[in-house]
């Protein structure tokens, strides 16, 4: 996924060498524990006192998939499903150009709302659509793979 210019990841910067040790040291830790299982020790700001917090796995889950491209030095950006974006961060997402993206909006691929003059797209939606549009080109891969191999 390209970064819009105005994308501020992990906190405005890539992630330094310290933070990628930091991030793989804990992400080791949080892969070794059984899922569900997964516990966090934290001081308690009003007590000072351990408070440990036990992680669900869908939370541990996402957790370590943060962390692993954190390790490796990647720029994270978190969207919120409900949050709607611009023409051009879903463009963004989707890795293609804003004009291809209107015309995606415009055959009615993807559902959006007016703001204005300007187009607004759920974040959910445009990730429905990514999905169902990398379904699509993944079967349509199987199928010549599976031509390919009936000819020979």
């Amino acid at each position: 996924m390209t970064l819009p210019a105005s994308a501020l990841p992990f906190g405005n910067r890539l992630p330094s060498a310290d933070d990628r040790q930091i991030a793989n040291q804990l992400r080791r830790i949080l892969a070794a524990q059984k899922a569900g299982e997964a516990t966090l020790r934290v001081p308690d700001p009003e007590t000072k006192r351990p408070l440990e917090i036990t992680l669900t796995p869908a939370v541990s889950d996402l957790f370590l998939e943060l962390l692993r491209h954190i390790g490796s030095g990647d720029a994270v950006t978190l969207v919120p499903i409900q949050q709607m974006l611009t023409t051009q961060q879903a463009a963004d997402l989707l890795n293609v150009s804003r004009p291809y993206l209107i015309k995606l909006i415009e055959r009615g691929d993807i559902p959006h709302s007016t703001v204005g003059r300007h187009r607004r797209l759920k974040a959910e939606d445009v990730f429905a659509y990514k999905i169902a549009r990398d379904k699509a080109r993944s079967d349509a891969l199987d199928e010549l793979v599976a031509n390919d191999a009936d000819l020979y």
